[in-house]
């Protein structure tokens, strides 16, 4: 028997993100094995292959985010200008909105960028800016840049994201999507040892219908969850 085989002979796990145990085993490399849960079609590791808090921080301080160059400027902006073109379409002052980076990393750079638009935006990150006082708070908007795939009780999070966010408000998300399991065997993206959940569109189409928002893709990237009330 081939650990293929040995795996797909293990139970069904949970879901983190929507609780199903209608999970199927999707793919194994050297490090690690990944589930595809058949509900929200979410693909994620089991907990045995999380790094502790100590090791997980070491992998990000290895992140040479600390000065605000143009590349890593054009990354950010990727999500920002599309959240400032949301707002002018709606003619909504950007003086008057109020933001929160969530995953915001060490230099805490998009909040800058966005002062600069005359966004105002606050910092909260687990490692770096750990302020719990702002989750209990209310935003427009709310940008998590390269962070949903390091989550590991998604559930969770976006319950208190839903609760953070004022009415018409908008969750701004940079992750790279699963495609397809072909594409998934050679994904560079997967081999992050800090990378735990992966999404679909189809992922997203599921979180908007569960949390009542309206899905929009912006580009390959990069997708808004927008409440309509």
């Amino acid at each position: 028997m081939n650990r293929i085989e040995q795996v797909n002979m293990k139970p069904h796990y949970s879901c983190p993100l929507c609780g199903s145990v209608s999970t199927e085993f999707y793919w194994q490399d050297k490090r690690r094995h990944y589930w595809h849960c058949q509900h929200c079609h979410l693909v994620f590791v089991l907990p045995e292959f999380f790094l502790s808090p100590a090791l997980e921080k070491a992998e990000y301080d290895k992140h040479d985010n600390t000065q605000l160059d143009g590349g890593y400027r054009r990354f950010l902006n990727r999500t920002l200008a599309p959240l400032v073109d949301y707002y002018q379409s709606k003619s909504r002052p950007l003086a008057e909105l109020s933001g929160l980076d969530f995953g915001c990393g060490e230099g805490a750079f998009l909040s800058q960028m966005a002062l600069e638009q005359g966004l105002t935006v606050a910092n909260y990150d687990l490692f770096y800016h750990h302020n719990p006082g702002l989750l209990h708070r209310q935003y427009d908007f709310i940008v998590m840049t390269e962070v949903l795939e390091h989550i590991a009780s998604p559930a969770d999070l976006f319950v208190q994201l839903q609760q953070s966010l004022k009415p018409q408000g908008v969750i701004a998300i940079m992750t790279k999507r699963v495609l397809d399991k072909s594409a998934f065997a050679t994904w560079h993206y997967k081999n992050d040892p800090t990378h735990i959940c992966f999404y679909s569109e189809a992922t997203f189409q599921w979180l908007a219908q569960q949390f009542g928002l309206a899905m929009q893709l912006v580009d390959k990237d990069v997708v808004f969850l927008i409440a309509n009330s």
